[in-house]
């Protein structure tokens, strides 16, 4: 396969110039031309150009204001920009370097020079860009790896838990609807972002990996527990944080592992303030673990416990609404009661032998 040709803009209001450039350049390259630095702005936005020359002195707006609003659009992207000019100054070399300018060629053109630094620049964005597509690939794979082991982590909890079952899918798949439904708030456009609900997704099977350092006659109780057992159960959040910080400790700046942690602590706060372990309240509870509160309550609420019998959805849906303002974030449970409606189906296909939904 013929590989694609790369593409220079030329920007110059002469065209006795653009013509010996078009002479000089159009047998190695596809050659688009630009008057003047609004139409140069325009095409670096439509076109994405391999490099581009940029003459110094234009009418109206300079190249050194072209250049300038390009990068306040931040269109260029690694683009190389060569200055074309006719002042071959020292100042006028550094105001445009200072820019961003990679080169500066100065008129009258030597065809084979333009060619050598064209090609020059080129090699260099080349490298760099080839360059930019292995680290993008070793992020991924390193993500990856991340997030097999968060949530081989998360399946030790399911492990441990008896009542677990389907839980963590469920819980999992709520949260990122919630998610999705809360980006919608404007409050929230700016904090959920794609990559942060791909982050809630992957951390929120870790919310009760603190399980693991419960002992079994008080997680595997079948009946209600002693106030005793209760505080003992009640360490859980603060154990998961723990846990997840130790087990990834190198990795404390990663997003996906802070959010799994704070998810971890704080899915037992309340709004109010009188939840647990740190009776943190409203936005000091970090929006993973406020969003995850909901959909641990839901899940609690409609799936069978050896000490309860499974709630109805509707009934269930009632019950986080009257959490509203002091148990819930009240934005959680507006963007909860959005996504409500898909709940039965999606516990139709994640159901286990400890939970059936009843959408009565």
């Amino acid at each position: 396969m013929e590989q694609a040709r790369l593409k220079i803009l030329v920007v110059d209001d002469t065209k006795t110039n653009i013509e010996v450039l078009e002479g000089i350049l159009s047998n190695d390259y596809d050659v688009c031309v630009a008057l003047n630095g609004k139409k140069a702005i325009e095409l670096t936005e439509k076109i994405k150009p391999d490099l581009i020359l940029l003459d110094v002195m234009m009418p109206e707006m300079d190249g050194y204001e072209t250049l300038r609003i390009m990068r306040q659009k931040d269109i260029l992207q690694g683009i190389p920009v060569i200055f074309l000019t006719a002042k071959a100054d020292s100042v006028s070399e550094q105001t445009g370097l200072d820019l961003g300018a990679v080169d500066y060629i100065t008129k009258p053109f030597s065809p084979e020079l333009v060619k050598l630094r064209i090609k020059n620049q080129l090699q260099l964005k080349l490298q760099r860009d080839h360059l930019h597509e292995l680290v993008d690939e070793k992020t991924a794979d390193l993500r990856k790896t991340l997030k097999v082991m968060l949530t081989s982590l998360g399946a030790l909890a399911e492990y441990r838990d008896p009542e677990t079952g389907e839980h963590i899918k469920r819980t999992q798949i709520i949260v990122q609807r919630i998610a999705e439904e809360l980006r919608k708030n404007s409050k929230f456009e700016n904090v959920i972002t794609p990559e942060y609900i791909e982050n809630l997704a992957t951390a929120a099977p870790l919310h009760d990996i603190g399980k693991v350092g419960i002992h079994d006659r008080i997680l595997r109780k079948p009946g209600s527990l002693t106030q005793d057992e209760r505080q003992i159960m009640m360490q859980h959040p603060q154990m998961g944080y723990d846990v997840l910080l130790e087990a990834t400790k190198e990795l404390h700046d990663n997003p996906m592992v802070k959010i799994a942690a704070d998810m971890a602590l704080g899915h037992h706060e309340h709004w109010n303030g009188e939840g647990y372990p740190n009776h943190k309240k409203a936005d000091d509870i970090p929006i993973g673990a406020r969003i995850m509160a909901v959909a641990d309550v839901y899940d609690a609420l409609v799936s069978k416990r050896p000490y309860k019998d499974p709630y109805p959805h509707k009934v269930a849906v009632q019950e986080i609404i009257k959490g509203r303002g002091t148990q819930f974030d009240p934005d959680v449970v507006d963007a909860f009661l959005a996504i409500s409606e898909q709940l039965p189906e999606i516990y139709e296909v994640y159901k286990d032998n400890a939970s059936e939904v009843n959408s009565a």
